[in-house]
């Protein structure tokens, strides 16, 4: 089954509190523990693994996504389509994403709080923040346009998130492709860095985007795919360095 499919299982399994839990609750049908941890996943005996990360991760994309569909005032054909495409959404889960999907679109709590929750269930996991960035950037670019309400929605996740400035850059930058980005942006360095710093950058991203250790950290398969294009831009972007330095 993927996991789209262990989404409803996963919260029956789960209590899920906070704004994602008791939206995953009102779009299957399903009663949610809200006296549950405030913005917490807590399991029935012991912590939450790996599986139940994942299970989260694509509640709340599907949440955010479906919030930053609002902030340009429509949801397009291009974004369904690329939202589908990208994380491989079979058609026999189709329904029950598409239930939470609009009803997170329906209703009037903004985005803030599930950011915020999102946040609280990954304190220390910035590498998966950032994945859920990423993915909300996949969107927003989708119809070939990052429109001016999508760029403020995403700066505003970001910062929730607690990613300063030269991250969002650096984030931005690496989703744009090599064409269009600075690739000292998409490294995270200055133009008139040393080259040990921009060899160290370029290690650091590496191994912060390494599939195992995505994997490791509860992404699921979808995303790593994501991630792999990601890290297609961050070699591009140092050999473009390498070469206009002469670096070996």
């Amino acid at each position: 089954m993927s996991i789209w499919g262990k989404i409803v299982g996963g919260a029956a399994g789960f209590a899920l509190g906070g704004p994602i839990g008791a939206l995953v609750g009102v779009a299957a049908g399903h009663f949610v523990d809200r006296a549950s941890a405030r913005g917490g996943l807590t399991r029935r005996s012991g912590a939450p693994g790996v599986e139940t990360k994942r299970q989260v991760f694509a509640v709340a994309l599907i949440v955010l996504c479906a919030k930053m569909a609002k902030a340009d005032g429509q949801v397009t054909r291009d974004e369904i389509e690329v939202f589908k495409r990208i994380f491989r959404v079979p058609e026999g889960e189709m329904e029950q994403v598409g239930q939470i999907f609009n009803e997170a679109r329906r209703e009037s709590t903004g985005f803030e709080p599930y950011a915020e929750q999102v946040m609280e269930i990954f304190p220390h996991n910035k590498h998966v923040r950032e994945e859920l960035l990423a993915a909300l950037f996949h969107i927003a670019q989708a119809d070939g346009i990052i429109h001016e309400g999508e760029l403020a929605y995403l700066k505003s996740v970001a910062s929730i998130f607690q990613f300063d400035d030269r991250d969002f850059d650096r984030i931005f930058s690496s989703h744009l492709g090599s064409d269009d980005a600075d690739p000292y942006q998409i490294l995270g360095v200055d133009k008139d860095a040393e080259d040990a710093e921009i060899k160290s950058a370029y290690r650091d991203l590496m191994r912060e985007n390494h599939p195992d250790r995505l994997m490791a950290e509860g992404l699921p398969q979808e995303m790593i795919d994501v991630a792999n294009e990601k890290v297609a831009h961050i070699n591009d972007a140092y050999d473009r360095i390498s070469k206009m330095r002469g670096m070996k």
